[in-house]
């Protein structure tokens, strides 16, 4: 078992509190995806769990053992970095089997693990070249190899796709979700980048400023963001937040009770009508099989995401009702209200 239990889990910076008593549980062989914007405490928490920074205060267990105090070595983990770190005066063989190096596996065994990881992730023709001969697309696929190589309890994975084109993040991405899940490693994934949250974790636990603001199924926290900080993150284009009450009315819907303050509707969930609320559609953009409006009431943007078909022309006045089942309404403080 390599569960990782997170508790009360506090860092402090020369008087900045970065992480705010972080509760987390990740199950056995569970893919968790750290997101959040620059300086949520994302890479922080990341690096307690790797023994590389020392939590201030708060416990933190793998597989029902506790971490606190223990190194990086002694954690059973592996970590794969923005940075690939993969040493040019090496053999990619070498590369990959530096960790098992390190612990001291023998040399017959550390050459099948190297050559094991090696063909699950295509790289086995490469074993003999530098790094300097290879693309960044396969440094990459180098430096995960390394990481489970080691056959660690947990992986920690900190941006690992981020310098890599958009073609290639997809596809790894896509390789990353079913090599994982057939070697069921516990994974930890940190990012900023919301489309890789969605299509890799099991569960999404979405950090602003030092804390946990929701921890759910990546379809959870979709329709039903926590608050408006997590629907305004997620979605690209994000959700609208409406508190002008006569707008809310001209889109057919009303908040079920007063602490109701602000609707909050995803742009795929207005629907273009023959009567509701009239929106100039300032901005039209075309993204292929859909098509995103853009218009304005007051303060208020308002998007419209529709099929491409029929075409809508910028400058023309369009009406639309929202679908009343997808409505969700969040108070004063910004937090859902109902769900």
């Amino acid at each position: 078992m390599s569960d990782i239990q997170i508790n009360s889990v506090r860092k402090d910076f020369k008087g900045h509190q970065a992480l705010k008593s972080i509760h987390l549980a990740v199950k056995d062989q569970e893919f968790c995806v750290l997101l959040g914007p620059s300086g949520c405490g994302k890479t922080t928490l990341m690096r307690i769990v790797a023994g590389l920074e020392t939590e201030t205060s708060g416990d933190i267990f793998i597989g029902g053992k506790k971490m606190n105090g223990l190194p990086p070595r002694e954690r059973n983990i592996a970590m794969v970095f923005q940075n690939y770190a993969v040493f040019p005066h090496m053999t990619i063989a070498q590369n990959i089997g530096f960790g098992l190096k390190m612990k001291q596996v023998p040399e017959a065994q550390a050459k099948k693990q190297v050559q094991e990881a090696a063909v699950l992730m295509h790289i086995e023709h490469l074993l003999e070249r530098y790094a300097g001969q290879l693309s960044g697309g396969q440094r990459q696929r180098v430096a995960v190899a390394r990481a489970l190589a080691v056959r660690p309890d947990v992986l920690l994975m900190d941006e690992p796709l981020s310098n890599l084109d958009a073609l290639l993040r997809l596809e790894m991405r896509s390789e990353l979700k079913g090599l994982l899940r057939d070697l069921k490693t516990t994974t930890i994934y940190v990012t900023h980048d919301q489309t890789e949250a969605m299509s890799l974790a099991d569960r999404i636990a979405v950090m602003y400023g030092g804390e946990i603001v929701q921890y759910d199924a990546p379809p959870k926290v979709y329709t039903d963001p926590a608050s408006s900080f997590v629907g305004g993150f997620i979605g690209n284009p994000p959700m609208n937040f409406i508190s002008n009450t006569d707008v809310q009315r001209s889109l057919g819907v009303s908040a079920p009770n007063s602490n109701s303050k602000t609707l909050g509707i995803r742009p795929e969930d207005l629907e273009l009508a023959s009567d509701g609320l009239e929106l100039d559609a300032k901005v039209v953009e075309m993204l292929g099989a859909s098509q995103q409006i853009n218009s304005k009431i007051g303060d208020e943007l308002i998007r419209v995401s529709c099929a491409a078909t029929p075409s809508i022309v910028a400058g023309s006045k369009i009406r639309v009702r929202a679908r009343a089942t997808q409505v969700r309404w969040y108070d004063a403080q910004g937090k859902l209200v109902n769900a």
